[in-house]
């Protein structure tokens, strides 16, 4: 009963509301956009992987979803149902297991990120696979549009995670 209630408490959808949205301010910060969705930002998804990595699992499996829902509606870029759920929700809650490897921030980044690229990979194979070159492989053309922005934005997020761990934000207001 005492982890549901650290869960729903006014702090903690109070900091979620926060990351939320300043991961959503974040993304609005765009380096480069892709034209079938995806782009390079100004380190968007370090907030919650920021908040997974403070709050647990919990808190940041459910504020990645969040998020994702967020992005659903003011960045949408749908095409079939079952991609909106691949490449919003499930997509964007993968960075909320960076919550499991408190102790090891760059494991939980890079896991959460390599969880959102899988999400769009399969997303990219089976949905837009029809828009890779002739001849081809739908596989490759996913592997390499989706690594082309998230490998970046695991590089910028990886920067600026450090930075917050060296300097003990991460541990902050606990």
């Amino acid at each position: 009963m005492k982890r549901q209630e650290k869960i729903i408490s006014t702090r903690i959808l109070a900091e979620i509301s926060i990351f939320v949205s300043l991961s959503t301010a974040l993304s609005f910060i765009k380096i480069y956009t892709f034209p079938q969705g995806g782009s390079v930002t100004a380190g968007s998804m370090v907030p919650i992987i920021w908040l997974a990595l403070r709050r647990g699992p919990s808190v940041g499996l459910f504020s990645a979803t969040v998020y994702g829902i967020v992005q659903l509606i003011v960045q949408p870029y749908v095409y079939q149902p079952i991609q909106v759920l691949l490449d919003y929700p499930l997509a964007f809650g993968f960075l909320g297991i960076a919550g499991f490897f408190q102790k090891k921030p760059f494991v939980g980044m890079f896991l959460g990120i390599s969880g959102r690229f899988l999400m769009h990979f399969i997303s990219g194979v089976v949905f837009f696979g029809t828009f890779a070159p002739e001849g081809m492989h739908p596989f490759l053309y996913s592997a390499i549009y989706n690594g082309s922005y998230l490998i970046p934005e695991m590089v910028i997020s990886g920067v600026i995670i450090y930075t917050l761990k060296k300097s003990n934000v991460l541990q902050i207001y606990l």
